[in-house]
């Protein structure tokens, strides 16, 4: 938010849209800060050297003598000045009787931002002089002594949620970036949706908190993982890119319902939406199937809600992998706006087109449309310039815009092999208007649909650049993904499969005999939670038989089955049927407090890069360190290191910072 004054930001700039209405964060926070279902009041002023919060004062303590710790915020002309803490702001009246010269000294000469303790009466305002806008603009403190608990110099940026600062100076200093208002909301109704999260599984369901080890091994497939080592030479630990095999092995040890706000690791740097390492909600159950994985998900986060948000509806619509990619080019639409692909094969069945007849001919050959509502209206020229090359440069697909004016005349490439029949044929099944634009495309059908799936997210972020709402920021639009593939062909060798989520997913009951002739056609019980276009959760029923999930390790997947041996041979030893799931916290945080980015909603994230710019890490360490360990860092060479820093150009960081927009 930009203001034009600070004191319009100090007062009103409190307030922020929330859901469909506007309150201030403090009495959100106030409000919503319920620790239990018999709603206890917190104590927010036990065991410190205070009587109050800055935020809690209000008439009915008026003739109360308090005392007040916080950060100077605001002055002005020495006569009063604005104090806070996390809890909110007061004013508070600066003594000028010559009696109270030093704690007029006190006030007057401490820097901004220095913390100072103040003991007072609270009296009323002046009549006319009550802030509205402000919870405590009733009263305000009369200052009878204060003390300077630490002067504060000068801040690399002021602490004013409506200056602009770099997301490096702001990670830099983030214990500074910490205090302001956006950062401690953030936080905050974090901490309050993991406290209801926990009251709910362990309180209501008989869950129980386990927490599991960060020190383990290296386990095959899935995501790169960060190496810790060992004094034994040439061993290593590994940091778990999740508790999977841990839960599972509570399931064997019969815990039945376990869950864990856990840390989690992988080595891949950072993206829009995943730090190197991240927090999830992770669950698992015994006897259970995954109508009940999503029951249970659906009752967590409709009991977990923000209050001051729109509720959560329940239960969430469903939707198969095939459905999903063949309706919005994606496992993770988004369903808060239209613009759907739908499949016009059979109009240009006899069409005169070479480019169309080509890709009809080919196996999982087909043609693809979307309509773009007024896109002839607000995209320009260079728009669909832009739009044509993204399906060039990623696709290596053509993808052919037609536009339908008033006058019934095709304003489009397409419009020379386009006949009568088929031009009326295809406005009733795109059920086109005028100023609408429609984008065709035409090859494989997978390779059709993810394109357009991104033109989708493309055309609707340059729709709402030019005023156009799609997406309602205030709209929390759930759904389940299920009927995953089970395995997809690896990367870079397509005669060999890889697990789609991960090698303990149990098949598809209806597609169990597949495994042992056409295992690339097994569908698995594989399930994705998505929000607004963001895949917040993913969890499976499991393997719990030892012969099937060492036939998929070894025979299918081709992986070294003896990393595993420890879980393989607990499945032996009668494993219950279980399943689990877990949440991405960092990712529903971003999305319920309408963060640009999840470094928004964590306290002490990394980088883009994945480094730590306050303590400035990862950091070299002497050779003499390493030798404990049996290590020796081998220094890349001149050409190397040229290598690396060229495979961040300029142009790649446009690309990312492009990802970072539309993702975010």
């Amino acid at each position: 938010m930009y203001f034009s004054s600070w004191l319009s930001q100090l007062y009103r700039g409190l307030s922020r849209p929330i859901g469909r209405t506007t309150q201030p964060i403090w009495v959100s926070l106030s409000r919503n800060l319920v620790l239990s279902s018999q709603r206890k009041i917190p104590e927010f002023s036990s065991f410190v050297a205070r009587t109050n919060t800055c935020g809690e004062l209000r008439s009915s303590h008026l003739g109360q003598e308090v005392t007040l710790c916080g950060w100077i915020q605001y002055r002005r002309k020495n006569m009063f000045l604005v104090l806070r803490d996390c809890h909110g702001l007061v004013q508070v009246i600066i003594p000028q009787d010559e009696s109270a010269a030093s704690v007029k000294k006190i006030l007057c000469e401490a820097p901004l931002e220095s913390v100072v303790r103040i003991s007072g009466a609270v009296i009323s305002r002046p009549p006319g002089q009550e802030n509205p806008k402000m919870p405590t603009g009733e009263i305000e403190i009369k200052v009878k002594t204060a003390e300077l608990l630490n002067s504060c110099k000068k801040l690399p940026f002021e602490i004013k949620d409506f200056v602009k600062k770099t997301e490096a100076l702001r990670l830099q200093y983030r214990y500074l970036d910490l205090r302001s208002v956006q950062m401690q909301y953030n936080l905050r109704l974090r901490s309050q949706m993991v406290m209801k999260m926990r009251e709910y599984l362990c309180n209501l369901h008989g869950f129980v908190d386990v927490e599991t080890p960060t020190l383990f091994k290296r386990t095959p497939g899935g995501a790169r993982e960060f190496l810790v080592p060992s004094r034994e030479p040439g061993k290593f630990y590994s940091l778990p890119q999740s508790p999977q095999q841990f839960k599972q092995l509570l399931m064997v040890g019969g815990l039945d319902r376990y869950f864990q706000v856990a840390r989690c690791y992988r080595d891949e740097g950072s993206r829009p939406d995943r730090q190197p390492e991240f927090t999830q909600i992770d669950i698992e159950m015994s006897f259970v199937d995954q109508t009940g994985i999503q029951s249970l998900i659906e009752g967590l986060l409709q009991y977990s809600w923000p209050s001051d948000r729109d509720p959560v509806v329940i239960p969430f619509p469903s939707m198969t992998f095939a459905e999903a990619l063949a309706t919005y080019g994606t496992d993770k639409p988004d369903t808060r706006f239209g613009m759907k692909i739908i499949d016009i094969s059979d109009v240009f069945r006899n069409t005169k087109s070479e480019f169309l007849q080509d890709a009809l001919r080919k196996p999982q050959g087909t043609v693809k449309a979307m309509c773009v509502r007024e896109g002839a209206k607000y995209l320009k020229r260079k728009d669909i310039e832009s739009i044509r090359k993204c399906a060039t440069d990623h696709f290596n697909q053509e993808v052919l815009p037609v536009f339908l004016k008033a006058n019934s005349n095709w304003n489009s490439p397409a419009a020379k092999f386009i006949v009568e029949e088929q031009r009326l044929e295809l406005t009733r099944i795109m059920e086109t208007r005028e100023e609408d634009m429609v984008l065709l495309t035409a090859g494989e059908h997978k390779k059709a649909c993810s394109l357009l799936g991104k033109l989708r997210l493309e055309c609707a972020h340059l729709l709402e650049g030019r005023g156009v709402v799609l997406r309602d920021p205030t709209c929390f639009s759930f759904l389940w993904v299920v009927d995953f593939p089970l395995f997809l062909p690896k990367e870079g060798n397509p005669r060999e499969l890889e697990s789609a989520h991960h090698p303990f997913t149990a098949p598809h009951p209806s597609d169990g005999h597949l495994l042992y002739t056409a295992p690339e056609k097994v569908r698995s019980q594989h399930y994705d939670l998505v929000l607004n276009g963001n895949e917040i959760g993913g969890g499976s029923i499991r393997i719990h038989d030892a012969e099937l999930q060492g036939y998929i390790l070894s025979t299918l997947l081709k992986e070294d089955a003896t990393l595993l041996s420890h879980l393989l041979q607990a499945l032996d030893y009668g494993a219950p049927p279980h399943g689990g799931i877990a949440l991405g916290l960092d990712r529903l945080m971003c999305l319920v407090t309408g963060a640009p980015s999840i470094r928004d909603v964590i306290a002490f994230p990394k980088s883009f890069q994945g480094r730590d710019l306050m303590s400035n890490v990862p950091d070299s360490v002497p050779s003499e360190e390493l030798k404990p360990y049996h290590i020796q860092v081998s220094w890349p060479t001149d050409s190397e290191a040229e290598k690396r820093k060229e495979s961040f150009t300029p142009s790649r960081k446009l690309r990312v910072l492009s990802s970072v927009l539309h993702q975010c």
